[in-house]
């Protein structure tokens, strides 16, 4: 058995496929943007909740921004990122290009790499030909070897048990002739996570039957449903209802995500989730207090604050600056909130009501 074939599409190809697909504006996706300028998710702009922003400007990514869940970051979606496609190296002898593979889930793929900050830099797609049927279970698969296995003991009844679906899944799979075999599949997906525990992997299938799983690896990093619950199900087809679906976004939360139980920490388990809230300029590395909610100071609006020279309290380091205008984000200091205003600018606002 041969390993699958993995190309890596760069951040150019990336920004190509993000110019091809503004170019056709007038999809599904366009017009749930266009809801998501209306309605502002004044209900979620809180400093701990999701937010997805687009107050001025065209449509455009830079222009749109997201609150990162794992440092509270408000930043826009222009962020690209390198893509890691695995596949059966018979897609290699046919010359079939992976970008179409990367182009179909582009929306997705765009608000998810800006729903995180760290950790999200590298995309993992795998790609079969899985019918619906068969991409159930093996979701269902993957899920119980997450539960069981990683970084735990496995008990022998659940071995036997694992090795069993192994196997009818080896078969099922072999009998209907699907490529890459699940061998295959298992070992990538299992490899992956091992090396990476990257916040999400993607499972795609390019039967027009089937649909592509996300599979998240915290339930933090899964899309808030007062936002995504009228996300487009990316099917063309008019006719079709809202069970059918190409990529298993997940609209509704929590219930509809497909959630990997890892265990973090410990021998063999994956890397302990830090949330942190820190400062918005990018590149800046100071995080706050959980408690700082109580006790923010307030900054300006406008990016044109004198800078301050003298040394700041540990209460006013620990608490940041919020925006006074927008209250969206914070800052460690005066001179982080004047470099980060060119960026900050393109959504900073008063808030509606």
């Amino acid at each position: 058995m041969s390993e699958l074939v993995c190309k890596t599409l760069d951040c150019d190809a990336t920004d190509l496929l993000i110019d091809k697909w503004l170019e056709h504006r007038n999809d599904s996706y366009w017009d749930w943007f266009q809801r998501v300028r209306e309605r502002k998710h004044v209900a979620n702009a809180a400093k701990k909740g999701q937010v997805l922003l687009w107050n001025k400007g065209a449509f455009v990514p830079e222009n749109i921004f997201c609150r990162t869940v794992d440092t509270g970051r408000l930043i826009p979606l222009d962020r690209t990122w390198t893509t890691h496609v695995y596949h059966h190296k018979s897609m290699q002898e046919r010359r079939f290009s992976m970008m179409p593979v990367v182009f179909t889930m582009l929306p997705e793929l765009m608000l998810l790499r800006g729903m995180h900050d760290h950790r999200c830099d590298d995309v993992f797609i795998i790609v079969t030909d899985l019918k619906r049927e068969e991409m159930d279970d093996v979701t269902e698969y993957f899920k119980l070897v997450c539960k069981h296995t990683f970084g735990r003991t496995l008990k022998p009844s659940m071995e036997q048990k694992l090795l069993y679906e192994h196997m009818r899944l080896t078969h099922a799979l072999a009998r209907h002739r699907r490529i890459p075999c699940f061998p295959q599949i298992d070992l990538t997906f299992r490899a992956i996570l091992r090396e990476h525990t990257p916040p999400f992997i993607i499972l795609f299938s390019h039967q027009t039957t089937s649909y592509s799983q996300i599979f998240f690896t915290h339930p933090a990093f899964v899309p808030a449903e007062e936002i995504f619950y009228d996300f487009p199900s990316g099917c063309p087809n008019p006719s079709c209802t809202e069970d059918c679906e190409m990529i298993r976004f997940p609209r509704w939360g929590q219930d509809g995500a497909t959630i990997l139980d890892l265990k973090r920490g410990g021998r063999g388990g994956a890397r302990k989730i830090k949330l942190q809230d820190m400062c918005n300029w990018i590149d800046c590395d100071v995080h706050f207090d959980e408690d700082s909610e109580s006790r923010l100071s307030e900054g300006s609006s406008e990016g044109s604050v004198e800078d301050c020279n003298s040394v700041e309290t540990e209460s006013k380091k620990n608490s940041g600056l919020v925006c006074s205008k927008c209250r969206l984000v914070k800052y460690c200091s005066l001179d982080c909130q004047r470099r980060d205003w060119m960026e900050h600018r393109r959504v900073c606002s008063k808030p509606v009501g």
